[in-house]
């Protein structure tokens, strides 16, 4: 029997944030793509503007971009960008 005073896991442990993130912007871009927008351009204008309706509502895409802060999106394309360009 283990320690009562010991931290017990159960099931998976959450992923890191930025793995969270990368998975959002993958999901949304897609959706972007399925209804015909360039999810580059639509993705800079919610940035930008914060006006959530730049993202379309397919696939929950809307939701889940608003699951994020702006500031981790920017962050997070940053990232891949750098990572691609080294």
């Amino acid at each position: 029997m283990g320690n009562i005073h010991e931290t017990q896991y159960f099931g998976r442990l959450e992923k890191e944030p930025e793995n969270e993130a990368k998975r959002i912007l993958m999901a949304v871009s897609s959706a972007l793509r399925e209804k015909g927008y360039n999810p580059v351009n639509q993705i800079v204008g919610y940035i930008l503007s914060g006006d959530p309706t730049y993202i379309t509502s397919h696939q929950n895409a809307r939701v889940l971009i608003r699951k994020l802060e702006r500031d981790e999106l920017l962050e997070e394309l940053v990232k891949d960008y750098l990572d691609r360009n080294e």
